[in-house]
């Protein structure tokens, strides 16, 4: 680990000034950041810490909706009787991400923004264009099992390791930043960007900004959900695929789908063509069938991961299945059945 300079910022606009400078990044829970440094991956000159600024409350918003302020833990989110009742789609996507001691320590703002989780970007001795640009990619023609089949590029093919943004994505949800230029509000499908021949880049943040809190829209995807991870073992453990599912239904009428894919790419992974398709349609597994090739169209595997293709499709297949029925994945019993 290099040696770094330390502030605690007091207020946001200090954090903002302190974090506009180069080589410098935010400390919150820190469960991602001090691991990167430990490995000499990240080698900040200086760390901001916000851990004191007032953005750890959970607020009801005007219309229905709820503000989840950057700073309030993973668990504190999920299991906020608000998010439970209201968004249960988020709290199982939550609960299916990391262990208790992490989640007790990881901040909604840390999740957004945490970085992949490729063998070649942790190991500074390998080519990794994400850590080191312009070295390569090492995954490419490399172990790369774990890694993108969908908007990757020849730069890249890592992918964002996040549960919780890809419900967030499926929720139509908004992530609210302020920086030297003022606040804004980035859709959430908006934040993360593909790598194309700029891999380091992870989303659209510009230079000082910092997440204050993330919008929930005032929906009601209660009662058709599902959060569905396949991965190598039953916890602890990054998706091969996963899928989050909400939908409105009238009888076995598709009103409204949204569909979101984690583990397969350098974001949460939407289809509007796959989505639109089921508006209107019957909730059939010839049409879940029809969407998971239509949300999937374009994949490419890189030999170890070729399997990730099918596997996408059959889990969309199964997390509609699921959403429809009304019985969504348990996160206690994490079994697909």
């Amino acid at each position: 680990m290099n040696r770094f300079s330390y502030v605690r910022a007091a207020g946001v606009p200090e954090a903002v000034h302190e974090g506009s400078a180069k080589h410098v990044r935010f400390l919150a829970g820190g469960t991602n950041l001090i691991d990167l440094m430990k490995e000499n991956v990240e080698r900040p000159e200086r760390l901001v810490d916000i851990n004191r600024l007032p953005l750890n409350k959970i607020e009801d918003l005007e219309g229905g909706g709820l503000r989840l302020g950057a700073l309030v833990t993973n668990a504190d989110t999920a299991y906020d009787p608000r998010v439970d009742r209201r968004y249960p789609l988020l709290a199982s996507a939550i609960l299916a991400g990391a262990s208790p001691q992490l989640r007790n320590a990881a901040t909604n703002g840390g999740n957004l923004n945490q970085r992949t989780r490729c063998y070649y970007f942790y190991d500074p001795a390998t080519a990794c264009n994400k850590r080191d640009p312009g070295s390569g990619c090492g995954a490419i023609g490399g172990v790369n099992r774990i890694h993108a089949i969908l908007g990757a590029s020849d730069q890249c093919i890592a992918t964002h390791p996040s549960d919780m943004c890809v419900a967030l994505a499926a929720l139509d949800a908004e992530v609210r930043v302020t920086g030297p230029d003022g606040d804004r509000v980035i859709p959430l499908t908006e934040y993360h960007r593909l790598p194309g021949d700029e891999p380091w880049r992870d989303n659209y943040l510009r230079p000082g900004e910092l997440v204050t809190a993330i919008d929930l829209p005032a929906e009601d995807f209660t009662s058709h959900y599902t959060y569905l991870k396949l991965r190598d073992r039953l916890s602890y453990a990054f998706a091969l695929v996963s899928v989050a599912v909400v939908m409105r239904l009238d009888g076995d009428l598709i009103r409204e789908a949204r569909i979101a894919l984690g583990g397969v790419a350098h974001k949460p992974w939407r289809s509007p063509v796959a989505e639109s398709g089921l508006a209107g349609e019957r909730a059939s597994r010839a049409n879940f069938i029809a969407a998971a090739h239509a949300l999937t169209e374009g994949a490419v595997g890189q030999g170890d991961n070729d399997f990730k293709i099918e596997l996408a499709r059959r889990a969309i297949v199964r997390a509609l299945e699921q959403a429809a029925a009304g019985t969504p994945q348990s996160q206690t019993d994490k079994r697909v059945l």
